[in-house]
């Protein structure tokens, strides 16, 4: 008998698998100006707990995060997004000022919680006026559950944020953007990796207490590898303006995520990257180990004079700061769309991770990227409409059916198509303003078609990453030219597309991506470029606003909201 038990007690720890509990991660942290010199050049910059970038959020798959957030700026309210979080069951915690929360006021503590429901790599910043390009950015990187691997294999995990940098103030620039006549913000004077940049001070005439190259504090920044091993590298972007082309000298690079989903694996020699995207690359570090090699990033789709942004690959025992024999590559020509159209449909689900989108649509919208001047203001438009928020955030004007607080004409599903030239300059006389909002049915499935076309300037039509609150989608295609709603449907991608919340649309042309309206709440759509956005570039989408559950006081406080339970 005894023996039977031994046995049973055997096999049965053969079938027992621990499962690790999910667990609630907290952080405290205090937001305030701090004098720093990222790029040598010294400023006022938003810090968290006086770093910026902020501290990274490390999580795993089904742990809550909990953050207290305390705004210390002391005459600027707050509000931070987590990006690419898509926050099932809390829409109050997306941190979208205007959309789904009153901003946190100075002097108060807000407390954001929410849980990360898939693994991948994705980020967190300010979602107030412009002041994410004022410093106040970080990453967060959700694991996978203990005892279930991923598609790829590597040694060490490492994480770099690519930015760029601008001297003035971003009330300057705010200001600049909504004046007559118009002040455009310019090119950024640096790119930083990973919050460090060198901008070269001999260019301009300033003391040396304001620029100073030999300042620690710019020096830049490094990767430590052991010669032989393998690394992923989490490359994100969360510029103002640029687009970005990424390379290390002598390393190829294999993408194999993509926005926290896997990626069929192709490799790159340099990697185009958009503000708001975020991959996973594969590095071996199999070059000569006796010296150290240059990571640079560089502007593309704008002919910019923006110093380069450079870094360091320490192979080790070299010390860190060991400038690499070479001079650093150029990177690739800035006007080079074919190159980086091909990137965008190169970009496949991994075969075994494959989720299979609709095979049809319920509502398909097309949204043509206009700019515009409305009363002798300059805007960024959607069909001619440049959006506004409104004093009382949707989310609450939405549940407490609050519908007098914004305007209940919907946006147009389209524009004139069979007329409208993208190749130039159109006088767009019927553009306006409106904070009206598109609601979508809950549960069904959305077609978003990205046209993109000429700008106010002639031969000029920007690259626009659009990002999309509360969702992944499936991004079925590319494509140049003006699409054709009866001919380029039939060739979409519904075998294998990534899946992604940010994604590009390139230069005259245009980008179809499909979603499911099935998580409850009010969602931001947008151009991730700071200016644009400021300037009117976005839509909100609502769905299924019946299911959110009770509003939390803590969101409340500004417009109607004051004084409501």
């Amino acid at each position: 008998m005894i023996l039977k038990l031994l046995v049973l007690c055997f096999f049965t720890s053969l079938i027992y698998v621990p499962i690790a509990e999910a667990r609630i991660r907290h952080y405290k942290w205090e937001v305030k100006y701090e004098y720093k010199s990222p790029d040598c050049y010294k400023k006022l910059v938003i810090t968290i707990n006086g770093k910026s970038p902020g501290p990274s959020i490390l999580a795993q798959q089904g742990d809550t995060i909990i953050v207290e957030v305390t705004n210390k700026l002391l005459l600027e309210n707050l509000a931070i997004h987590w990006h690419g979080i898509r926050q099932i069951g809390t829409p109050w915690s997306d941190g979208t000022e205007g959309v789904t929360q009153c901003p946190i006021l100075p002097g108060d503590t807000f407390k954001y919680e929410f849980k990360v429901d898939r693994p991948g790599t994705y980020l967190y910043h300010a979602h107030y006026g412009m002041q994410r390009e004022a410093g106040l950015y970080g990453s967060i990187r959700v694991s996978v559950p203990d005892g279930v691997s991923e598609p790829f294999a590597y040694d060490y995990d490492r994480s770099i944020i690519l930015n760029d940098w601008y001297h003035k103030s971003v009330y300057e620039q705010a200001t600049g953007l909504s004046s007559i006549p118009f002040v455009w913000v310019g090119e950024p004077q640096s790119l930083l990796i990973q919050g460090k940049g060198k901008f070269h001070c001999s260019s301009v005439t300033l003391p040396a207490d304001i620029c100073n190259t030999t300042n620690p504090e710019c020096s830049p920044y490094a990767i430590t590898i052991i010669p032989g091993k393998t690394y992923r590298l989490r490359v994100s972007s969360l510029t103002a303006l640029s687009a970005l082309s990424f390379q290390i000298e002598g390393h190829n690079m294999t993408v194999v995520e993509a926005d926290g989903h896997y990626v069929e694996p192709f490799v790159v020699k340099n990697l185009y990257i958009y503000s708001g995207e975020t991959y996973s690359v594969l590095i071996k570090a199999d070059q000569d180990p006796s010296r150290n090699y240059w990571m640079t990033t560089s502007v593309v789709s704008r002919e910019s004079n923006t110093t380069q942004g450079q870094a360091i690959l320490n192979y080790y025992p070299n010390h860190p700061r060991r400038n690499p024999p070479t001079v650093p590559s150029a990177g690739p020509i800035w006007n080079d769309t074919p190159a980086r159209l091909a990137q965008s449909q190169a970009i496949k689900a991994h075969h075994n991770h494959i989720e299979t989108p609709p095979q049809t649509s319920d509502r398909v919208i097309v949204f043509l990227n206009t700019q515009n001047e409305i009363n002798g203001y300059r805007h960024w438009s959607v069909n001619n409409v440049s959006f506004t928020l409104p004093h009382t955030p949707y989310l609450i004007a939405l549940k407490k059916k609050l519908l007098h607080v914004f305007d209940q004409t919907p946006p147009p599903n389209g524009y004139d198509f069979a007329n409208y030239d993208i190749y130039n300059v159109a006088k767009n006389k019927n553009a306006t303003t409106s904070n009206g909002i598109y609601r979508l049915e809950f549960n069904t499935t959305v077609d978003i078609i990205l046209q993109n076309a000429n700008t106010m300037s002639n031969n000029t039509s920007e690259t626009h990453p659009w990002h999309l609150h509360g969702h992944d989608f499936w991004v079925l295609g590319h494509g140049t030219g003006k699409f054709d709603i009866n001919k380029d449907p039939k060739n979409y991608n519904l075998v294998n597309p990534i899946m992604k919340n940010t994604v590009p649309v390139h230069p005259y042309g245009w980008t179809a991506f499909r979603f499911k309206a099935d998580n409850p709440g009010v969602w931001l759509f947008h151009c991730h470029i700071e200016s644009h956005f400021f300037m009117g570039m976005g839509v909100v989408f609502e769905e299924g606003i019946d299911k959110v559950g009770d509003l939390p006081s803590s969101i409340k406080g500004c417009g109607e909201t004051r004084g409501r339970p």
